[in-house]
Formats: C-alpha cells, structure tokens, sequence
C-alpha cells in the first residue's frame, strides 16, 4: 500500500498535563465537540464519531483491541501513565510537524514540549488579540499601550511561524493613527484586567499589522464572508491568509481560496466539500486538538482516510491517476503548509502514513503500531 510523508498539523493547541479519569476526559472530550457541559444522564460523549474515532485507533496505540470499553481503555491509559501514554499517542498519530497556538502557561503543552512527546517538530503560532490583552494589562497610557504592542508584533514575529485571529469582520483598509488612539482610549478606558478586546478598530489595527509583518496569518472566522473586503485589500502585499471557517462554510472558504492568490482554507479531518471548490495547493489539513492527545490521532485518521477515499474515486473513474491522486493527497497533507509556513528546514522524524490512514509508528512498547 502507498504511503503518504507525515502530515503537517498546521493549527492545534497543545495536549493536557497529568493524569486524566473519566470525568475529565468527557470534559475534555466534550470541549472537542463543542458541548456545553456533561452528556445526560446515562448517556456518554463516547457515543459521537469523535468518540467512535477514539475507540477505534487509539487503544491499538497503547496495547490494547479496537473498539475496547471507555472504561477500560482509561484504565489502560492510567496504567501506562499519561507521559508515556501521550508520547505513544502523539508518535502514532501519523503528523511529522506541528503549528502549536501558545495559550495561557501551564494549562496546556507548549510547543516545545509537544515536540518532545512525539519526537517532531513543532512551531509556535501566537494569537493577536491575547498578545495585545497582555499589553494592555501592563500598560498605564494609550501612548504605551500602542509602543508596546508594536514592538511585541515585531518581537514575535522574529521567532513566531503566523499569527492568527478571531477578527470575524475586517474592512478593506487599515484604520488611520486617529482611529486607533480613539479606540484605544476607549477600550482601555473601559476594561477590566483580564478582559477580552472585542474592540473592532484594534483588532482591525492588530490584522494590518500582521500582515505588515509579512508572517502567514490563521483567520479563525466561523463565517468568511465578512472578511472579503479584506482579503481583497491584501492581495499583493506578501503575506498568505488562511482561513479557518466553521462549519458549514468550508465551501465558502475554498471558494474564497480559489479567488485569491494568497488566500488558503482550512479542511479540517474532512477535505471532502473544499476539494470540490478550490485548486488542490490552496487547501491544508489540521486537527484543531486541544487538551486530549486523542484528538490529533483521530482527526489524522479520519483526513488520511477521507483524502483516500476521494482520490481513490477519482482514480477508479478514470477522472486522474494514482500518481496524480498520491501528489493530490501529499499537497493537502503536507506540501502546501510546508511552502506557506516556509517549514523546508523540517525533517519530520514520525514514520510515513499508510494512504488508508494507518501511521506506521516505531515500536515504542507493545501495541503501539497502529494497525488498520
């Protein structure tokens, strides 16, 4: 069976320290699914796909059958310990590189120390609004406030991969230095520590200049639209966006891709309705993981096994061959993100993914391969 070079996971937010029962793991799990709190009574978040997904490829990692009990299956990861039960996780998820997005300390890994439990590259992707909230916490002026964020834009983007954004709405120009002394004022007239920026204007200001930057920007907008004008605007200027829709607008945010040379979209585990859309080298995989290390051995099997399904369709219609649907499948797994995030220098050390989505993972204990 052909394989596939390791995935490169272009936005995730690291894996949870400690150990993990089943309380905290459905909370976590439900976090994944976008729940607002605990199943019913009597009912489980194990019983969704991303629960099925989980019980399918994740036991075989630590030893155990497919399919295993809940129960058991934490009981296992219990008795492996959850250092050694994330590194046999993370190695065997199939991803060569990851793009990590640095969240608050302590709660959840860092880049550094995911590259360290599963022996792969990982870079750090720094979120704007956080970086100017933590500005303004230290900040006595609007003059200070404003000096500081311009020089943390500049110091991240020596060591940062991309930034990204929450921004949902962007107009087609960047503010004018009025605009954003006033909003500035505003907003930190009226803030609390700790609080959000919800403020349009400074999270106008905060995209510009990261585009400025020149670093790859991650859009994290549940509906493109309302960033057209903005994408418009920046075409020429150097630096690639990418959009990360929620669902159900991947389609949207192909189509955004395929209109403009520097836009990009986000698949997700699921690059079906975006292949439809958009020139195979304007889409990229991730797995969105946060807290759980299940989450990016999922979303990895789940994309592998889509792309597979597709191409292998397209190829048994005679629609491409199977050279054209393996270099399809590398261009969404790995090679757009490589060009884009400019990760060249990579040597991802995670073996090669089975085009069915099977990571053939090094032995790193008994049950760690990941068999299909």
């Amino acid at each position: 069976m052909d394989t596939l070079p390791p995935l490169i996971d272009q936005h995730s937010h690291g894996a949870v320290h400690g150990e993990l029962g089943l309380g905290s793991f459905e909370t976590h799990l439900a976090r994944a699914l976008g729940a607002r709190g605990p199943a019913p009574a009597g009912t489980t978040h194990f019983d969704t796909r991303t629960g099925l997904a989980i019980r399918r490829w994740c036991p075989p990692l630590l030893g155990l059958e497919p399919h295993c009990p809940p129960v058991r299956y934490l009981a296992r990861r219990r008795e492996v310990g959850a250092f050694h039960a994330g590194r046999m996780l993370l190695r065997g998820a199939g991803i060569g590189t990851f793009l990590v997005e640095s969240g608050a300390p302590g709660e959840l890994t860092s880049a550094a120390e995911l590259a360290a439990a599963a022996a792969a590259p990982a870079h750090e992707i720094v979120r704007l609004e956080p970086l100017a909230e933590q500005v303004a916490d230290t900040s006595g002026s609007v003059d200070a406030f404003l000096g500081y964020t311009a020089e943390a834009l500049y110091s991240t983007a020596q060591h940062a991969t991309a930034f990204a954004s929450g921004a949902t709405h962007c107009e087609g120009r960047a503010p004018a230095a009025g605009e954003v002394r006033r909003a500035a004022d505003r907003w930190l007239r009226g803030r609390r520590p700790g609080q959000r920026l919800r403020e349009p204007v400074l999270v106008r200001h905060l995209l510009w200049s990261a585009v400025a930057a020149g670093l790859p920007v991650q859009l994290h907008c549940p509906e493109p639209q309302p960033l057209a004008a903005f994408l418009r605007a920046t075409t020429g200027l150097g630096a690639d966006l990418v959009l990360f829709p929620g669902p159900p607008h991947h389609r949207q945010a192909a189509q955004l891709a395929a209109v403009h040379a520097h836009v990009y979209a986000d698949t997700g585990p699921y690059p079906e309705e975006a292949l439809r859309q958009a020139p195979f080298g304007k889409l990229l995989f991730s797995s969105g993981a946060r807290g759980l290390p299940e989450l990016y051995v999922t979303a990895a099997r789940l994309f592998t096994r889509a792309m597979a399904r597709v191409v292998g369709e397209w190829t048994d219609e005679g629609l491409c061959a199977a050279d054209d649907g393996r270099r399809i499948a590398e261009l969404v797994g790995s090679g757009t993100a490589r060009r884009i995030y400019r990760l060249v220098a990579d040597a991802p050390r995670a073996r090669p993914t089975d085009l069915r989505g099977s990571a053939q993972t090094p032995g790193t204990g008994p049950g760690t391969s990941a068999a299909d």
